[in-house]
């Protein structure tokens, strides 16, 4: 089967190189004809464990490629993704720019029968409004289906996802459809993948409901982390207890200094502009963007209260990605909270496994390491704002010779507060005395 994928964003182009490796022939289209030389090369543009290993085996093998003809990939394609960015606008809403545009370039140029699978996260009533301007836009009447197949892929461990994902969500709206959907996903019926096949509609909030949900989480164990340090109490015990019911589970009840990237803010910002679109005051969608914001509000006060008056001090900053094994500062904590640190006058240097050259385009201001010690030296605290796995076993004692003081705010309690305080340092973690 020949299939088609529009954007080569992160999205597109982990769905396009692993459709590859399910034996499909895919052609990724995107209209950034320098982006589409470099990945032709074998350069993937994003860092993510395993991509460019994918990408580089499937363009040899001949079942991937790249171009900025949608006109020519369309022709030779029975299935077309949409994998275009929906960032979030100035009011919260998803911004359906390239959507829109995408789809009535599809109108202009089908020619025959096709099946449009909206992979990007979309509202609810998407799938109808691209039906409609493919319609308006067709130069001739062809017959097409609108699927709704919304993508559940974490930054980090995206081969993994797709490859072996919870489940498979197809809305649409006959059986013809559904058929050729699933056909595109048989090595998936192999290992008994769990499908949902369901309406649209119901597909497009799937999406929208199961981040929501996961964002709640985090926010409720980083609300139990805040009462835990005034009680006293430990919150990694009080997680672990929590995640033993088998109704809670321990995913997501990681205390820390709130959630970040480019889905659950943006997602839940859209959820609750659906919710004020309908009338309807969706209370918690609202609550957890309010608590997100104020746990990066009071990292910056936690780091406050280690350092002294930021005004003229040197923090270290370790971490600047939303989370590990992956390049993307989209709202990611580091960012708001460094930003914060600026505004009060302190001097910043930071050191990223692979964020740097995403940080330095929005943060020129700070200074970047070449690695976690050359960021430590001559700071007066150290922050470790991400969890990558290089960080897990530092050499204390030469940290300790490098800091001017021996300050540490450990915002993703990689440490154990005893041990930090063996050795000499002032430490804080997250809900942990």
């Amino acid at each position: 089967m020949n299939i088609c994928v529009i954007g080569t964003g992160y999205v597109g182009l982990v769905s396009g190189a692993c459709f590859a490796e399910f034996g499909l022939n895919v052609t990724c289209v995107d209209k950034d004809k320098t982006k589409v030389d470099s990945l032709s090369a074998g350069n993937s543009l994003i860092y993510e464990p395993g991509l460019n290993e994918l990408l580089n085996r499937n363009l040899k093998e001949g079942r991937l490629r790249f171009t900025d003809d949608l006109k020519k990939a369309m022709e030779q394609s029975l299935v077309i993704f949409i994998a275009v960015g929906t960032p979030s606008d100035e009011s919260g809403q998803a911004d359906l720019t390239d959507v829109r545009q995408v789809a009535a370039d599809i109108g202009r140029y089908m020619n025959d029968y096709k099946v449009v699978a909206i992979k990007s996260t979309v509202p609810v009533g998407t799938s109808r409004l691209v039906e409609s301007i493919i319609r308006e836009n067709q130069a001739e009447e062809h017959s097409f289906d609108l699927v709704s197949n919304p993508e559940f892929l974490r930054e980090g461990s995206s081969i993994e996802d797709f490859m072996r994902p919870n489940r498979v969500v197809i809305g649409a709206r006959n059986e013809r459809v559904m058929a050729i959907m699933k056909d595109l996903y048989r090595p998936l019926y192999l290992i008994e993948v769990p499908f949902v096949v369901t309406s649209n509609e119901t597909a497009e909030l799937i999406k929208y409901a199961a981040n929501a949900f996961l964002a709640t989480k985090i926010s409720f164990i980083n609300e139990m982390a805040n009462l835990c340090e005034m009680i006293g109490a430990d919150v990694h015990q009080v997680a672990r207890a929590m995640g033993l019911d088998q109704r809670i589970g321990p995913k997501f009840l990681h205390p820390g200094p709130g959630f970040g990237g480019s889905c659950f803010p943006k997602d839940i910002h859209a959820l609750s502009h659906i919710s004020r679109a309908l009338d309807y005051d969706f209370k918690i969608g609202e609550a957890v963007i309010q608590v997100n914001r104020r746990q990066q509000e009071l990292m910056v006060a936690k780091i406050e209260s280690l350092v002294g008056n930021p005004d003229n001090r040197k923090i270290a900053f370790l971490g600047l990605t939303f989370k590990p094994n992956t390049d993307d500062i989209r709202d990611a904590p580091a960012i708001f909270i460094i930003r914060e640190l600026l505004k009060k006058g302190a001097g910043i240097k930071a050191f990223d496994p692979a964020g740097m050259d995403n940080a330095r385009k929005i943060l020129p201001e700070v200074e970047y390491a070449g690695d976690a010690y050359e960021a430590a030296a001559g700071a007066d605290g150290l922050v470790i704002a991400t969890e990558w796995n290089q960080f897990r076993n530092l050499d204390w004692n030469r940290m300790k010779g490098l800091l001017r003081q021996p300050v540490v705010a450990d915002l993703r309690n990689i440490y154990e507060p005893a041990r930090m305080k063996e050795l000499g340092f002032i430490y804080s973690g997250v809900g942990r005395q």
